[in-house]
């Protein structure tokens, strides 16, 4: 029997097993006499046995209470080191902040049911912030990367592990140097690991040993120690495709985030991809969906051109919220408004509720360096929002640094305000309030 082995030599719980074991037969039979239970006639015999002694007749009562009190000191250090004991050999780096850790886990596990869908660089900003608050946090990533690394991982075979990678990091509880071994480049001039990331290959290899790429992340989860998990949106080999204006089609999506002429539609090959069933049930079961933020073709817009992504967000009883861009992104959104982000959503299968629009103005030093280089700040046409059927929530979302990108601490406290105010006992979706002005 397994419990026998905690009997064994060198478990080192026996001895405290029994301080406890002993402390609990105390508190029973200071109980006992305390309360002059006559059945055991505890009482009469404690005050023989104190008389003998100490030729002093003792109360039953405050004698009891004060064998009772041994007793529960007993117990109490008992228990304490028993559990030491046993955290030491789980965890031995941590076994002094066990209680801080069960304490922070049970709190992250009552959080509320979030699900993030996107990829690039702007989701894994937003799931640093959403980790804070929720452990029930499902991140569906986008499988139609094919650049750098990635892509020519995907020539051998194997899924784009790119954006996978950059989200389990994202959610890592892990040491730092673990998630800096997951990002870490090669960088050896004409050797074949030039341009690979350590958590590409590992992902790689994880995947062809188990033949099982969700298998790979999941495994790979645990070795960072993620909160939540991170889906990947399809399992299916697609090449994500885009019509311009000039009616010319491009396909990969290193070249739709390079299309010079407007973008009017993207699409699939193949169009019937599967979607994953553990992204669907965390649809339905979310409280709140977060799409972006984002490159909106490239990034954003592919999760939801896998139709049973779109069906499940359209079905949802979750508030959807978009997470506009701040700045437009060189030849795929040049000249966007908010506006314009948001009806390409909605023509490509999204289903909004909510938008968040930054309207904080960037430094001017940090907006010389982005004109430079094509990108422009997105305007907030909140007007224009309102007529989609969106509800505008506009405020300072950005950080204060030379990077014009969103700020994950404010980002994250604004998404969780908005679900604590519309969440409702029965997990029906709440009677939506008026557009809100601002958070904060």
């Amino acid at each position: 029997m397994s419990f026998l082995k905690w009997f064994y030599p060198g478990m080192r719980v026996k001895r405290w097993l029994l301080v406890l074991a002993l402390g609990v037969i105390l508190v029973a039979f200071g109980a006992g006499i305390a309360l002059d239970i006559q059945a055991f006639d505890l009482s009469w015999r404690f005050v023989q046995v104190a008389y003998r002694h100490t030729r002093l007749l003792v109360s039953t009562l405050y004698g009891g209470l004060a064998i009772a009190l041994v007793g529960t000191v007993l117990v109490c250090v008992g228990m304490r080191q028993t559990i030491r004991s046993i955290a030491q050999a789980l965890s031995p780096h941590r076994a002094d902040k066990l209680v801080d850790l069960v304490f922070q886990r049970r709190q992250l596990e009552q959080g509320h049911h979030l699900v993030a869908i996107g990829g690039g660089t702007g989701m894994p900003e937003l799931l640093r912030g959403l980790k804070r608050y929720t452990s029930n946090l499902s991140a569906i990533v986008t499988m139609a990367d094919d650049g750098g690394s990635t892509g020519r991982l995907r020539e051998s075979g194997f899924p784009p592990p790119g954006d996978i990678r950059n989200n389990l990091v994202a959610l890592a509880e892990a040491e730092s140097f673990m998630t800096d071994l997951f990002q870490y480049r090669f960088h050896k001039n004409g050797n074949d690991l030039d341009g690979h990331s350590f958590g590409n290959l590992l992902l790689a290899a994880m995947s062809d040993l188990t033949g099982d790429f969700l298998a790979a992340i999941k495994e790979t989860s645990k070795v960072l120690a993620i909160r939540g998990q991170v889906l990947p949106a399809t399992l299916t080999h697609v090449t994500l495709c885009a019509e311009l204006e000039t009616g010319e089609i491009v396909r990969g999506q290193s070249n739709v985030n390079r299309s010079l002429p407007r973008i009017v539609r993207a699409f699939l090959e193949p169009a019937n991809a599967a979607p994953l069933p553990e992204a669907l049930a965390a649809i339905r079961d979310a409280t709140l969906i977060v799409i972006g933020p984002g490159s909106l073709y490239s990034s954003v817009i592919p999760n939801l051109l896998v139709k049973d992504n779109s069906r499940a967000l359209r079905d949802a009883t979750a508030i959807r919220v978009y997470v506009c861009n701040v700045m437009t992104q060189p030849h795929e959104t040049d000249g966007y408004a908010a506006s314009d982000h948001v009806k390409a959503i909605l023509d490509h299968g999204g289903t909004l509720d909510y938008v968040f629009v930054n309207t904080r103005r960037p430094s001017q030093a940090a907006m010389r360096r982005y004109l430079q280089s094509g990108a422009a700040l997105v305007d907030a046409d909140l007007d224009n929002l309102v007529e989609l059927g969106v509800r505008p929530i506009a405020g300072d979302f950005i950080n204060n640094d030379n990077l014009v990108r969103h700020d994950h601490a404010k980002l994250s406290e604004a998404l969780l305000q908005l679900a604590t105010v519309l969440r409702t006992p029965n997990g029906k979706r709440p009677k939506l309030p008026k557009p809100v002005a601002s958070v904060g």
